[in-house]
């Protein structure tokens, strides 16, 4: 995967700028010996913000890119001159980017769609100067306040994908396969495990010119909730799915029981998921003949709908796209989207997985740091009298 240009995980260290110096200056010029205090405000420091831009599809213009610094605060001056302001940074991710804290695994924030500003880290307020603090019974102040600190923090994006319709099922289930039958999308076909090793994105033409968009990941093996296969690294690009669409193949000895144990790494991983719509499509049904097909229709599970496709001949597969669409413009569907759209997001990573998920993308293990234990420490950086 080191050499692939899909890149859904990146970590980089981000930090605002301090706010600048407030001046301390008392005015003397000719004729005025008691001119009184002068000094300007210091300048605020830039802030980083994230920003959705649909241009990009996956992280790869950050990968080596791992370090923002926005720029600090300029210190006020003499005759009330203000200092300048930080420079803030906008970093451009694309639509679906989750953000973590890499050292608490705590969600930070996430950018769904194009052109969405997320303040990340703000940057420092400026010190005043001692101009501000002029009173009638205080005219000469000596004293002037120092900016605000900057802020830090390692972060951790993760893409995941946007799409209506999201492919589950076993290696070699079918599912790239379909997607290239149903859609322009032409994924890598072969005939081992772990073919597909990155997420494929496909536009499925509907009647009337309509369309919806069907995404392929890598197979999944029981065991893939705790890390097995590559498991963790693609699970989380279904989460954003509103419709999963389940893959057993026909010459399975027990479609019941496959469709159940990917039910359960799903609920393994992540128990919401089950809360979406779910459509089981039995592929390779040109091996099959019409009595066994009748015969297996007896043994299926009849909590969903059940369609009996086969990619290479197209058997079914008209029949297929109805029922996806049907289902995903169903009232329960719709309302599913809208009450579970908060939930998903903001649920913070699971520790004992995160460093598993850390040591994968070879990035550096970090201890898990306790936030009650932390104590506020005052910023020590004192500032200069004119």
């Amino acid at each position: 995967m080191a050499d692939s240009n899909f890149v859904d995980y990146v970590k980089i260290n981000c930090r605002s700028g301090k706010g600048g110096k407030g001046s301390m200056h008392l005015r003397h010029v000719k004729y005025q010996p008691n001119g009184g205090p002068d000094g300007g405000d210091g300048g605020r420091g830039g802030s980083i913000y994230l920003r959705g831009n649909h241009n990009y599809w996956t992280l790869l213009h950050l990968k080596y890119q791992r370090h923002f610094f926005a720029e600090h605060g300029g210190n006020g001056g003499r005759d009330k001159c203000h200092g300048t302001d930080g420079k803030d940074i906008y970093i451009d991710v694309p639509c679906g980017t989750v953000v973590y804290n890499a050292e608490t695994g705590k969600y930070v924030c996430d950018v769904t769609y194009d052109g969405q500003e997320v303040l990340l880290l703000k940057g420092g307020r400026g010190g005043l100067g001692n101009f501000q603090f002029r009173t009638s019974t205080n005219q000469a102040p000596r004293y002037a306040q120092p900016g605000e600190p900057m802020q830090e923090m390692t972060i951790i994006m993760e893409l995941k994908l946007l799409a209506d319709v999201g492919l589950v099922g076993f290696p070699n289930a079918g599912k790239s396969t379909l997607l290239s039958s149903v859609s322009s999308a032409r994924p890598k076909i072969a005939n081992y495990p772990f073919t597909t090793l990155e997420p494929s994105l496909g536009i499925v033409d509907y009647r009337d010119h309509q369309s919806f968009v069907m995404a392929d990941i890598p197979g999944i093996i029981e065991g893939a909730s705790e890390g097995k296969g590559l498991g963790l690294r693609f699970l989380r690009h279904i989460e954003r799915n509103s419709l999963l669409l389940f893959m057993v193949p026909g010459d399975t000895d027990d479609i019941k029981k496959e469709y159940e144990v990917l039910l359960g790494e799903l609920r393994n991983f992540n128990p919401e998921m089950l809360d979406k719509h779910r459509v089981l499509a039995v592929t390779k049904c040109d091996l099959l003949d019409e009595e066994l097909i009748e015969m297996l229709k007896e043994t299926l599970p009849t909590d969903l709908p059940v369609v009996f496709i086969s990619s290479v001949t197209g058997q079914g597969i008209q029949e297929l796209k109805d029922v996806l669409w049907r289902e995903l413009n169903s009232e329960s569907n719709k309302l599913q989207e809208i009450t579970s759209e908060d939930t998903l997001v903001h649920r913070d990573k699971d520790m004992s997985r995160f460093q598993q998920e850390l040591a994968d993308e070879g990035e550096d293990i970090v201890e898990y740091i306790d936030e009650s234990e932390i104590e506020d420490v005052d910023d020590l950086d004192d500032f200069e009298y004119e």
